[in-house]
């Protein structure tokens, strides 16, 4: 292998090693934890108590906002954690009992959210924007949350059908939402020096 191929092969791997350590620290900073239970906070009021039901199986609610929101601003580590507490403290209040592969759909929602954001690392444009959060609603809500549905409740796969244009609008207005703030200079700004950026 050629000097200039392994110079390169290095930088790769270090920027790689570097967007990894990055998200640990994240994990692990107390500004992001505090703003992460803000956002589980968001998640359940939205999701539980703000949701509009339709039907027994079809319910319109923004729960998933704060959890794309910290996948995008803090990483897919932090969009994991917040979907995962999100679902499984919401439904120990609520009184749900805990689905297992919904609570992994909630947590791949901010993971694979924060995985795309992080491919477009400081465009904030609405099509960016929109690439991550549809990554992580078609992963997380359409296809692992109504596996989970079909599995624990025996929801019948028209009703299941039905997800996927309901997670379309309402990403796109998510979306219009995350790329507005991702837009203001001062919140950027804020979002740049609590990550140490």
């Amino acid at each position: 292998m050629s000097e200039e191929k392994e110079v390169f092969f290095m930088s790769a791997n270090n920027k790689k090693n570097s967007a990894v350590m990055t998200n640990v620290k994240l994990f692990g900073n107390i500004r992001v934890m505090v703003i992460s239970a803000l956002f589980i906070a968001m998640s359940i009021v939205l999701g539980k108590m703000l949701a509009v039901n339709v039907g027994s199986s079809i319910r319109i609610s923004f729960e998933n906002l704060p959890i794309l929101m910290a996948g995008v601003f803090f990483g897919p580590l932090v969009g994991a954690a917040v979907g995962a507490g999100a679902d499984i403290i919401g439904c120990l209040i609520v009184g749900y009992s805990i689905n297992p592969v919904i609570t992994l759909g909630a947590a791949s929602v901010g993971l694979f959210a924060g995985l795309a954001a992080g491919a477009f690392r400081k465009k904030h444009t609405f099509s960016h924007t929109l690439s991550s959060v549809m990554s992580g609603h078609a992963i997380g809500s359409m296809l692992i949350k109504s596996i989970g549905m079909f599995i624990y409740f025996h929801t019948p796969i028209q009703v299941l059908v039905l997800r996927v244009p309901l997670y379309v609008g309402i990403g796109l207005f998510e979306t219009y939402i995350i790329t507005l703030l991702l837009k203001n200079r001062s919140f950027s700004a804020q979002l740049e020096r609590m990550c140490g950026k």
